[in-house]
């Protein structure tokens, strides 16, 4: 009997994983530590996803059935990997249920963990109660019960958006980019502009990274149709006068001082690694790169491969990344994973 393919986390790329090897009937085993299938878009209740527009429930959720209606794919959730031994073909492994399996090989698709905002302290999380984050701005739209300043219920008449935050920051060690900040915030924007008209929403960007067909969609439409404002600038520090929140910086296009007034700030807060992942690489006898993320191999010869044969990785686990590309990388792994473990064909016959 062949041996099921091990896929450590039930998010986009885990979720395509197992699609794809239970397509051409290949048997999975999904482990996901939380209580439930979907990742961040389900787990963090994000609200209509970019680019498709979908809402996160319907459009991830309805991969997640996809996933628990194979008979393929075994699902195990409040599970994590205690031990991995052994070689591709071969693996030896247990999990925290006590469940003891073998395994073909292996793929990472562990994702990412939110940067916490109380990692910048000055611009106002967790001082002030009406400072809130992106993902908790997708929470209130998802839930169906609007966008609203968390101190008093009350509507915002004017919401600033700052970019940037826990991303290229080297002060806090967070050098890289997000990726995705930029156009998941004109995204939101848009939506808030679309719930409360009369709302004024502000983007304090340092650059506006809404890369490839993302420009038009988002960027642009935000600014000529829902009339966002962008402000190029660096921002110091979020205060309060006792009524309305402060956000201080310098406008970096005409280099003079700025002091505007809001009624609520949210933090668009970038992609860190996996908390778990110095676990996760010690258990599964892989590297990590630089900054924390899975290593991957050089992907123009090794389709996603991590440092140790026979365990692949996809999506965020690698850095940060979409959720489409995740889904895409999902599939490659499952690939790569198929072809990997096929015997060599004989070329002198």
């Amino acid at each position: 009997m062949t041996k099921p393919i091990l896929i450590v986390g039930g998010g986009p790329a885990g979720l395509a994983a197992a699609h794809s090897l239970g397509t051409v009937g290949r048997p999975s085993i999904l482990i996901e530590k939380e209580d439930a299938l979907g990742g961040a878009p389900i787990l963090s209740g994000y609200a209509k996803l970019v680019p498709t527009g979908e809402w996160a429930k319907d459009a991830i959720g309805g991969m997640v059935d996809r996933v628990t209606g194979d008979s393929n794919v075994k699902v195990r959730t409040g599970t994590t990997v205690t031990s991995f031994d052994g070689t591709p073909g071969n693996f030896n492994v247990e999990l925290s249920n006590g469940e003891k399996i073998d395994a073909e090989a292996a793929i990472l698709c562990s994702g990412f963990t939110h940067f916490d905002s109380v990692n910048k302290p000055e611009w106002g999380f967790g001082t002030y109660e009406d400072v809130v984050t992106t993902t908790q701005v997708e929470q209130m739209i998802s839930s169906g019960n609007g966008v609203r300043c968390p101190s008093d219920g009350r509507e915002p008449k004017r919401v600033a958006m700052l970019l940037c935050v826990g991303s290229r920051d080297r002060q806090i060690g967070r050098e890289w980019c997000s990726k995705i900040c930029c156009t998941v915030s004109s995204n939101l924007a848009m939506e808030i502009r679309e719930e409360l008209p009369d709302c004024h929403v502000y983007i304090y960007y340092m650059d506006i990274r809404t890369y490839g067909l993302y420009e038009t969609k988002y960027y642009w439409r935000s600014q000529e149709e829902f009339k966002v404002k962008y402000i190029k600038a660096r921002i110091a520090e979020v205060t309060s006068d006792g009524e309305k929140l402060i956000v201080k910086g310098e406008d970096t296009l005409v280099k003079r001082p700025i002091t505007i007034p809001f009624d609520m700030v949210v933090h668009a807060i970038g992609m860190d690694p996996n908390v778990d992942n110095p676990e996760i690489a010690s258990t599964f006898g892989i590297d990590l790169e630089t900054h924390g993320f899975v290593g991957s191999e050089n992907k123009y010869g090794a389709m996603a491969a991590t440092s140790r044969p026979g365990v692949f990785v996809a999506g965020a686990a690698t850095g940060p990344e979409t959720i489409d590309d995740s889904i895409a990388q999902g599939h490659a792994a499952a690939m790569a994973v198929l072809s990997g473990m096929q015997e060599p064909v004989d070329k002198s016959a």
